[in-house]
């Protein structure tokens, strides 16, 4: 028989937050995915507002969601999360709306949705995984994906001739008059998780205290993608991703700078 350790729970320093169910993840071994959803869940239990929150899931990697973050989701077509989200927010004005998406989802198929959300300045938050490529779908090109990439469908890396260039999400809807809060975090780090979480919280903030649309981008792996170890994708992470996507504050409107947090 092997004995059951016993955990004292004053030096308990790390457990599985409230926004969290049990469920095992699907997601591959070294995938920061789950990362980001731990930040969600925490912001969302340290809020206090788990049980008022409706989350819209997307296509993608991240298309079961709904069964790790304990709270209210509802699954959105691919691309449609913007819109779903806003028709949410619209009917039920008290609740906590966010959606949560990759870079497929936001900046290809859905990016008339997200654009014209921010643009309308709707009171939703968007939580933006962008990896650089389609993972779900077997590593192709995404709007995301640096020149000279390799992917299934750019197999001799991205050609800005005739693929063009990848989108910069952040700088782009920052322009946008009806955007309250937008950034770019990453999560290769402890330092930078520590700062993606938050981020995410001043996110939902702007929410609570109905400042705008808010977006936090996070710089995310995909080692099964990219064809590389856990360890390798976060050091190419840092040393390829960050240059080509700045981490930063790309707006923070007067009222959400005001807020006390």
């Amino acid at each position: 028989m092997v004995a059951t350790p016993i955990v004292n729970p004053k030096n308990l320093v790390y457990s599985r937050p409230k926004g969290f169910t049990d469920t095992p993840t699907h997601y591959c071994p070294g995938c920061t995915h789950g990362t980001a959803h731990r930040l969600v869940a925490e912001v969302l239990e340290e809020m206090n507002v788990l049980d008022k929150t409706i989350g819209v899931a997307p296509v993608g990697c991240a298309v079961f969601a709904y069964n790790y973050i304990d709270t209210d989701f509802v699954e959105a077509a691919h691309g449609r999360a913007p819109a779903m989200a806003t028709g949410i927010k619209r009917v039920f004005p008290d609740r906590v709306v966010f959606t949560y998406q990759g870079d497929g989802d936001l900046a290809s198929i859905g990016m008339a949705e997200t654009v014209h959300a921010a643009a309308r300045g709707e009171n939703i938050t968007v939580i933006f995984i962008n990896n650089a490529i389609y993972g779900m779908t077997g590593g192709q090109m995404a709007p995301t994906t640096l020149p000279g990439m390799k992917t299934t469908s750019s197999p001799n890396g991205r050609d800005v001739e005739t693929q063009g260039y990848p989108i910069r999400m952040a700088e782009m809807l920052a322009t946008l008059d009806g955007a309250g809060y937008i950034v770019r975090r990453s999560l290769h780090d402890p330092k930078n998780i520590r700062l993606a979480k938050k981020a995410i919280r001043l996110a939902f903030e702007t929410h609570v205290h109905g400042l705008g649309f808010s977006m936090v981008e996070l710089l995310s792996t995909c080692n099964t993608g990219w064809s590389l170890t856990p360890l390798e994708s976060l050091a190419w992470l840092e040393e390829h991703m960050i240059p080509a996507f700045p981490l930063g504050d790309y707006k923070i409107a007067p009222s959400v700078a005001a807020l006390k947090i």
